[in-house]
Parts: C-alpha cells; structure tokens; sequence
C-alpha cells in the first residue's frame, strides 16, 4: 500500500508539472470594484478575449495562456500586495492595473522579481522611475497633452483655458502638463479648479469656472467625476468647447452624462469607434462576448496580450528578462501581428507611440473626427 501510495503522489506530481509546462501564466491585477470597476472591468474583457483567441491558435510558442485576474478594489495597498502574489505564483508577465496612484505602489514588486509589467495607467511619473520592466498600453500623459494643446491652438483657437482637474496623482499629473503645453504655445491658464476623487457636487468649480470668462475648459478626472462636471456645466448654461483626455468621451460618461456629454471632445489613443478594420472586427467580438461596447481600457488590455505574444515569440523563449530587454525600442507592424490592432513603437522608457484620435460625442455617440499621426513619425 505505500509503495502504491508513493507511486500516485509521484504520479500526481510529474502531471502537475507537465500541466505547468503546457501553460505559461499570466497575473492580471485589475480594479474589478470600487471607483476603478469599469476601467479595470474592461481592461480584463480585453485581456480575456485576447486570451481565448490566442489559445484557441495554439497558444504561444505552443503553450496556452494561464490567465488569471485578481481585483485590486481600486487601492494601492491592496494592488501591491497583488503584485507579490503575482510574484509568489511565478508570473511570465503582469498585467495592470490601470490606474496611475495603484500601478505606482505595485510595480515596485514586479521590478523585484524583474518580471514585465503592462499598465493601462496614463501618469507621466510611471515611466519616469527608472524601471525597466514597465510598459504602457496607453499614452503617457506627456505624449497626450502636446496633441490636446495644439488641438485647442489651431483648432479651438482659444487664448486663455480654465482647467478642473482631479486631486490624484493622475489629475494633478495631468494638469502640470497641459499647463505647460498650453502656456508654451501662447495659451493662458487663469485657473486650475482643484476637485477631489469621489467628488459628488460640481457646482463650485462650474462657477469659478463660468466667472473666470476663459475661452474654454479642459476637464481631467475620473468617470463618474467627469460625467457629474459635465451634467453641472451644461446645467448652468456654459456653452464654451469643452475638451479632455481619453475619459471624457468614454462610453462610461457618455452613459452617465447623457445628453450633458454632446458636444465634449476629447483626444483619445484608443476607441472602439474608430473607422479602421481591425478595430471594429475586436469591437464586434467585444460585444457578443460580454454584451456590451468596450471602451478604451477594452482595446488597451487586447492589444497588450497580443504585444506580449509577439514579443515573446520575437525572443522565442519564456524569459522575463529578455522580454523586457526586448521590449526597449521594439516597432511591431500590424501586418505582421494583427492583434495589436495598430502599429506600435516602445522607447527605451516603456512608453509606446503609435496613431490616436479626436472624438467629439455628437447624438449620445463617440465619433472620430481626425486621425493623428504617430509623436514620432518621420
């Protein structure tokens, strides 16, 4: 009996480590509750789907996907503790989370253990620490911001902007940097209206706002914060453009705000309303999935799974190290990887260029109204 014994323990054992070979696994830390539930929701869908399409192809290098979520609850502490368990259970790569005040405390973990870390997070601060294994799936705020600022000089053709931002590292990272862009390009800034995460009444900044007689606003917040300044501008009558990044034009605001969200405009990386193939076939698949339209972070955790994929079939090899050192100035071409959606560029920080948009809410609908080029483009 425990020579049997023995040989189904052995037998179990030599399984498990076939299994593992057969998998590569991947954490995903992601913010399934609290403030950041739709962001992170999203980001995750993407990911999945991402997942299910690349296994369904053989996997990578012939092993399948081991993907894994687990929910930050939209908190530092508890992202950080997600990163070592990330680390405890020898993650190939990580994945998030989205938000900049989260991603900021946890990659501390992941570049101790030197294993790649994707974020959706937007702060410029993220990439500017010197880590080698982080990487974006967005735009970093200062690559956004030049293109917002030209936007509201040639466009717009505003002299002077107000700005409502949200107290977080994220808006106050933000607002630094459009401030800088504008007031190098001539633009004005006669007030930063200061607003806090969570904030529920708008009516104070509106006001400030509405006084200050500038020619436009850039709102920089969180969604359910953009939605509610939205709502309060168009409830006390301001009828001056109102622009942002990314989050003001998402399908999250444009639901909460309703009709206060027509006529916003904001400049965008990703969206599943652009006019190109690739990026309508992921939004089709998106929404029979999950029953719903994906917003950016959708398309931002995609085309991260698929970037991972490449690369590591690029290294040919299951080695974190390498992929990270792989990752630095790497160009991917769609023709050659379609699930990145678009062509897309990585510099020696981890910070990515590729094409973005301008979006304008017209009939409760995102719609692109100008492609950009890449920051970078020859």
């Amino acid at each position: 009996m425990k020579t049997l014994g023995k040989s189904l323990i052995l037998g179990a054992m030599l399984l498990a480590g076939v299994s593992q070979a057969q998998t590569v696994r991947i954490n995903g830390l992601v913010e399934l509750s609290g403030t950041g539930a739709t962001s992170g929701t999203n980001f995750d869908n993407g990911i999945k789907l991402a997942v299910r399409e690349i296994n369904a192809a053989g996997g990578i290098l012939g092993r399948k996907v081991d993907y894994v979520s687990y929910d930050t609850q939209s908190q530092p502490g508890v992202a950080k503790a997600l990163a070592q368990k990330a680390v405890d259970e020898n993650a190939y790569v990580v994945m998030g989370p989205v938000f900049t005040g989260s991603i900021m405390v946890s990659m501390a973990e992941t570049r101790r253990a030197e294993i790649p870390n994707f974020t959706g997070g937007e702060g410029a601060s993220i990439t500017q620490q010197g880590n080698p294994y982080i990487f974006r799936t967005s735009f970093t705020q200062a690559t956004a911001m030049p293109k917002i600022a030209n936007y509201i000089r040639d466009a717009v053709k505003a002299k002077s902007v107000d700005v409502i931002y949200v107290n977080n590292d994220f808006g106050k990272g933000g607002l630094d940097l459009i401030k800088k862009e504008l007031e190098s390009r001539g633009i004005k800034v006669p007030n930063t209206i200061s607003t806090e995460p969570g904030q529920i009444d708008f009516s104070s900044a509106v006001i400030k706002a509405k006084q200050s007689g500038s020619d436009a606003v850039f709102v920089y917040s969180n969604e359910e914060e953009s939605a509610r300044a939205l709502r309060e501008l168009r409830k006390q009558g301001y009828s001056k453009p109102i622009i942002g990044e990314t989050v003001l034009t998402s399908q999250k605001v444009i639901e909460l705000a309703g009709e206060a969200a027509n006529g916003a405009v904001a400049h965008v990386g990703l969206t599943a309303d652009a006019p190109q193939p690739l990026i309508k076939k992921f939004s089709d698949s998106f929404v029979a999935e999950y029953k719903s339209k994906s917003d950016h972070n959708g398309l931002k955790g995609y085309s991260g799974m698929y970037i991972v994929k490449a690369v590591t079939e690029k290294i040919g090899k299951f080695d974190s190290k390498a992929f990270a050192a792989a990752m630095k100035g790497i160009s991917l071409a769609v023709k050659d990887h379609p699930g990145i959606l678009m062509d897309v560029s990585f510099d020696a920080n981890g910070d990515l260029d590729r094409e973005s948009y301008m979006t304008k809410v017209e009939n409760g609908k995102q719609v692109v109204s100008a492609i950009l080029p890449p920051v970078n483009r020859k």
